[in-house]
């Protein structure tokens, strides 16, 4: 009965533990399947000093324990010499200063002693202390065992012995005799429902079924804990390396958008003054006058590029000076957007361009962050042609509707009617790449390639949300 009441203990121990690691979604396998167990860290060197000191500080208070039974008559029966009942609890205890570094094997040992000890000396046997070391190498060893499938191999067998001991007692020892005998001799007042056999049999499953199944479940909380502690570890160290790859990728994101943004002011404003040098170089002996006024618009063109380039590496400089006097003077302005249009495209030496703009509620809903990238568009598409067609003249068209779904959008549009120039490069293509970049950053889409009746197109649609 004993027996089978401990196989049942453990089955319902491993069930209950697959089943709370399914609920918590710890996938480790069952005990037996030791080939993808979880294996639980070996212990640290303080957790061993604090082995030995508990194992120090229990011998110490054993000892003292027996004592004080024997002074009230606890031992009265017991034969064996003083040292010797001494040496027995120091033999179940001592093995435990290694308990978590061996649990296995202390479980072994201290189970071989625990039987071999309560045959010897039963009076100590049925000390507190001594029941309570050979409970804390039964937790041990279901708390820290690697290999569990060993672990569940010694444990059905110390249940199994145990479990013979116990009904060896009852069918061939006569340690319970005197007891039956008691019971029987006494008052049948003070008796119980069922017979004294039946009782005390009842009685010592009870105990026995508490004392191992209690040692199990404990020790399986404390292997779930552990297991559950280095999950969160493991979690933690990994939204931390997620954290830094976030923050990595915001750091490129921000680099990269830093990038085109100087790629299309540098394009702009390089192509102004490549344009006013070549107009000054021309009319310069002349008509000084005009070289005058071109070789101011170079002046002010390159101002408002050092000017914009210093607003954007200002992000660059945020974490290190504070001082608005720090980058010279100059304060960052806010990025351009839609206002910024009409103004832009009168700026645009040796080029005529015509600017067309819906009026629409679609407008005002336009973000700045959407605003921006419609007027680098036109930016870089107008340098575009400054450097490598031949056109005089270029439109560029702000139009705005709603799309069959019932959302907004807009879309500009940029065109000339001229040819590739001789002799120029056909450019790094990163301004192209630039507003294919800005399209798909907003969701839009980009339409960019010569047209058929001559020029080139630039158009980009943008969804207003």
């Amino acid at each position: 009965m004993i027996e089978t009441m401990a196989f049942d203990r453990v089955g319902a121990e491993t069930g209950s533990e697959d089943r709370g690691q399914a609920r918590l979604r710890w996938r480790t396998r069952l005990p037996w399947r030791t080939g993808e167990d979880w294996e639980r860290p070996a212990p640290t060197r303080a957790q061993q000093r604090h082995d030995v000191v508990g194992a120090l500080v229990l011998l110490l208070v054993s000892a003292l324990l027996l004592e004080v039974s024997r002074g009230i008559g606890a031992l009265a029966g017991e034969t064996r010499p003083i040292w010797f009942q001494h040496l027995a609890l120091a033999g179940i205890i001592l093995p435990l200063v290694v308990r978590r570094r061996y649990p296995v094997a202390v479980m072994l040992v201290c189970s071989a002693a625990f039987l071999g000890l309560s045959l010897l000396v039963p009076s100590v046997a049925v000390q507190t202390t001594f029941q309570a070391a050979y409970f804390a190498s039964l937790y041990t060893a279901v708390a820290w065992a690697k290999d569990r499938r060993m672990l569940w191999l010694g444990t059905t067998v110390v249940i199994a012995v145990m479990a013979l001991w116990v009904i060896f007692s009852f069918t061939v020892s006569s340690s319970y005799d005197s007891m039956l005998e008691r019971i029987m001799e006494g008052d049948d007042t003070h008796r119980g429902f069922l017979p004294p056999l039946v009782s005390l049999a009842l009685y010592n499953l009870a105990i026995n079924a508490a004392y191992f199944g209690g040692a199990i479940m404990f020790g399986m909380n404390a292997w779930r804990s552990a297991h559950q502690r280095e999950l969160l570890v493991r979690q933690s160290a990994q939204l931390e390396s997620q954290a830094t790859e976030l923050a990595r990728q915001a750091v490129l994101d921000e680099r990269l958008r830093i990038a085109r943004e100087l790629h299309d002011v540098v394009a702009h404003h390089i192509s102004v003054i490549g344009v006013q040098a070549g107009a000054a170089r021309r009319v310069l002996e002349k008509k000084p006058q005009a070289a005058a006024e071109a070789l101011q618009s170079i002046e002010a063109s390159s101002r408002e590029a050092v000017e914009q380039m210093r607003s954007l590496l200002g992000v660059l400089r945020a974490g290190e000076a504070t001082d608005p006097e720090a980058d010279g003077g100059v304060q960052r302005t806010p990025e351009p957007g839609l206002a910024d249009l009409a103004d832009l495209v009168q700026k645009q030496p040796g080029l005529s361009v015509s600017f067309h703009r819906d009026v629409s509620e679609v407008l005002d809903r336009v973000p700045a962050p959407l605003g921006l990238s419609i007027y680098r568009t036109v930016q870089e598409s107008l340098a575009n042609v400054r450097r490598h067609s031949t056109a005089g003249s270029a439109v560029v068209a702000l139009r705005t509707g709603t799309s069959a779904a019932g959302t907004g959008w807009v879309e500009v549009e940029t065109v000339d009617n001229g040819r590739p120039r001789t002799g120029s490069t056909a450019g790094s293509g990163f301004g192209i790449r630039g507003i294919r970049e800005r399209a798909d950053l907003h969701g839009g889409t980009a339409d960019i390639g010569p047209r058929a009746g001559g020029g080139w197109r630039v158009r980009v649609r943008f969804p207003v949300r």
